[in-house]
């Protein structure tokens, strides 16, 4: 139970932090880069140890959680940002610039979260039960070759599609799933850190 509460936070942490890197752009080796991909494709790796650890349910209701979490906080920063500020302080304009949600780009991550982390699951779970359990990395490489290229391209179009030329919308698409498939690999030994969850076992 406690590696479960572990991965389920660690996965929700990443994906805030994701959601939040993800305002601005960098440019890193000749691509346009969303901040947020240096940090979100963990999340694919760790919805799959939850899957392994605690079952496809708690995976589906992890992913729809942390959607719910992440419009929290964007409506939050909103809120936040809307509030007068304690002049005595200072006018404290930088909180807004930086943290009040571009709503394009929050519906647009959710968005592509949700869709991708749910095929994910779906991938793994037909994988493991269609193909193979012998081979554990194989699940994750799968699913996760499936998840990752939807992932980048529903992101990319939809936050940024119409407002940056197509060339930047591409290398922001090409850039994320260059990084999302780097981290795959990298990720991969940790599959094997935790225990499958016993056919029966309930959470």
């Amino acid at each position: 139970m406690n590696t479960i509460i572990l991965v389920s936070v660690a996965y929700v942490t990443a994906q805030v932090f994701s959601d939040i890197g993800s305002l601005k752009i960098v440019y890193l080796l000749g691509f346009s880069i969303d901040a947020g991909t240096f940090i979100y494709p963990i999340t694919f790796t760790l919805r799959d140890l939850v899957h392994k650890t605690a079952g496809i349910k708690a995976a589906r209701l992890l992913i729809l959680t942390a959607a719910v979490i992440n419009i929290f906080m964007a409506f939050f920063f909103w809120l936040v940002a809307l509030l007068p500020a304690d002049l005595s302080v200072g006018p404290q304009k930088e909180f807004g610039m930086v943290l009040s949600p571009v709503w394009r780009i929050v519906l647009a991550s959710i968005l592509a979260e949700v869709i991708s982390e749910l095929l994910d699951t779906e991938t793994y779970k037909l994988w493991t039960e269609r193909v193979t359990k012998k081979y554990q990395w194989s699940r994750v490489l799968i699913s996760n070759s499936i998840s990752v290229p939807v992932d980048s391209l529903v992101f990319s179009w939809c936050a940024f599609g119409g407002k940056m030329p197509s060339k930047v919308v591409w290398s922001i698409a090409l850039s994320n799933i260059l990084i999302k498939f780097f981290t795959t690999f990298l990720s991969l030994p940790l599959i094997y850190t935790v225990g499958e969850k016993p056919k029966d076992a309930e959470i």
